[in-house]
């Protein structure tokens, strides 16, 4: 089966054609983060017009690119949410418009479900059950998984998600967006010891996680510095190491007691901060430990991307599910709520 999926949820619009036979046959995106940058974060109006003017050509690209024309498409999957409402309403709109003229069943699908899968499009994709930790700029989740679709959620954040307090420390920092890469780029200047922050909700027991306490910490240490007049170059590199690694270490000592927790030998990352290399390293010198191993998705699948929607909507579509004739944009959507594959789903979400 021949899938197209359309990744619009925020700032980046992705287009992929993955094949069930064949695999990942072409996948284009473009980011917006150029545009946004002069606002310091993404602006839902503009994020949405830009989707609009460059998806229709991504989606020629992707074609060409794999030698095929629209009359090969035999579903359509798009990001239903969560995410920015405007933003899932045009690639939505373009999905179920392309669907209609061509003939083709269409499938809104999980913006989370589809960071979760990406591992899949790997040559050594994990087999289930296993833990999966997903992580990004509005999502901090740790999810037992069994099957597609079979989805327990272990602990979540309370407030702030790990990926909204490094673009919040990176603020504070004085750094562009996107945050996240940037504090990682400036901690690989930063001198270890010099500053300590804490590890939030390590200390009790329990799979929930708590960052606004730690970008209060952030904040509160940045002034220290300004007050004494020595934020320079080198103590902002320093600030940004400590907090790098306080969200590492919060993170990878929660992903350790889900794995003991559960019994599970695999571990899952998934999400935009799971292309942060000493998040990578200290997950895999603790599974290392336990035995145990750690899967991800290569750094282009990490941030939002058409192939994982793709393939998130083949292992769907494949079991039969589609949408009827209403365009699904659910901006908060739960993913235990799901189906597992092969159970009957109308309109992308369960009765």
């Amino acid at each position: 089966m021949l899938i197209l999926g359309i990744e619009t949820s925020c700032d980046e619009t992705g287009v992929a054609l993955y094949d069930s036979e064949r695999g990942l046959l072409a996948h284009a995106l473009f980011s917006q983060i150029d545009m946004h940058a002069d606002y310091g974060g993404v602006v839902p109006e503009l994020a949405s017009r830009d989707h609009v003017r460059k998806l229709l050509p991504l989606c020629d690209q992707v074609l060409a690119d794999a030698g095929r024309v629209r009359a090969d498409i035999e579903g359509i999957a798009y990001t239903a949410g969560p995410g920015l409402v405007g933003a899932l309403m045009v690639g939505g709109s373009v999905a179920h418009a392309l669907g209609f003229a061509l003939g083709v069943p269409v499938l809104g699908v999980h913006h989370m479900e589809g960071h979760l899968l990406a591992p899949m499009l790997e040559d050594n994709p994990p087999a289930f059950p296993f833990v999966a930790l997903l992580v990004s700029g509005g999502h901090t989740q740790l999810v037992l998984v069994k099957g597609i679709g079979e989805y327990e959620m272990l602990g979540e954040s309370v407030d702030d998600a790990a990926g909204e307090a490094f673009d919040k420390t990176a603020k504070m920092l004085g750094l562009d967006y996107p945050g996240g890469p940037r504090v990682a780029a400036l901690a690989e200047k930063g001198a270890p010891g010099r500053y300590r922050f804490p590890r939030p909700m390590t200390d009790r027991p329990g799979l929930d996680f708590s960052f606004s306490g730690l970008k209060t910490f952030t904040l509160n240490t940045v002034t220290a510095a300004e007050r004494a007049g020595g934020l320079d170059d080198q103590t902002r590199a320093d600030i940004a190491l400590a907090f790098e690694a306080a969200v590492v270490d919060t993170l990878t000592i929660k992903c350790r007691r889900a794995l003991e927790q559960t019994g599970c030998k695999r571990l899952v990352i998934a999400g935009g901060v799971s292309a942060n290399n000493r998040l990578r390293a200290g997950l895999e010198k603790m599974t290392e430990k336990l035995r145990a191993a750690v899967f991800y998705a290569r750094p282009e699948f990490c941030t939002d991307n058409g192939a994982m929607i793709a393939y998130a909507g083949c292992q769907r579509m494949n079991a039969g599910q589609q949408d009827g004739d209403r365009i699904v944009a659910v901006p908060r959507w739960p993913m235990n709520t799901l189906p597992p594959v092969g159970e009957p789903r109308t309109n992308g979400l369960v009765d």
